[in-house]
């Protein structure tokens, strides 16, 4: 048993697998995702998902890329009681972001992200109001995540990618 725990290191090597933050803070790809500027979002989500990006980006420098996020935020009622009022909500938060190298203008990567979380409506109003706002800022710490994710991952793979788009000398 325990030579296959001491083979397994040099069997994750030989595969070209590669922590996607080596080198932690200083690492290529937490250095890249520094160099990206958030622009701002409309709305309250919008406050909410900025900051949230911010937090996990901790911009330092020129920036070298610019995100645009445009945000659909969504409430829907999903269960119904007796009296035809609703007794359960969906809140849906959606994310089309694009990244766009700040030198060209060029958008680099256009995607998506998003996630749902249920709210129970109680009879409480102000209760059912606050679910909501607490749904909400959950949601955009959920999508921020994916969204830091994605880049990571896309501006890792980026730097091998641009030496073959150069033309030759």
């Amino acid at each position: 048993m325990r030579a296959w725990a001491l083979l397994l290191p040099l069997a994750l090597a030989g595969c070209g697998l590669r922590p996607l933050y080596g080198g932690g803070g200083s690492g290529a790809v937490a250095t890249t995702l520094a160099a990206v500027e958030v622009s701002p979002i409309e709305g309250k989500a919008g406050w909410l998902m900025g900051n949230a990006l911010a937090d996990r980006l901790q911009r330092q420098g020129a920036p070298a890329y610019r995100l645009d996020v445009r945000l659909d935020d969504q409430i829907r009622g999903l269960g119904v009681r007796r009296d035809d009022s609703v007794a359960r909500e969906r809140r849906s938060l959606r994310a089309r972001y694009q990244l766009v190298d700040a030198a060209s203008g060029q958008v680099v990567l256009d995607a998506t992200a998003g996630s749902d979380a249920g709210i129970d409506v109680v009879q409480s109003e102000y209760a059912t109001i606050a679910a909501e706002n607490t749904a909400l800022e959950r949601l955009s710490g959920i999508v921020a995540d994916q969204i830091v994710a994605r880049l990571a991952l896309f501006l890792q793979r980026r730097p091998a990618e641009a030496p073959a788009a150069q033309p030759a000398p």
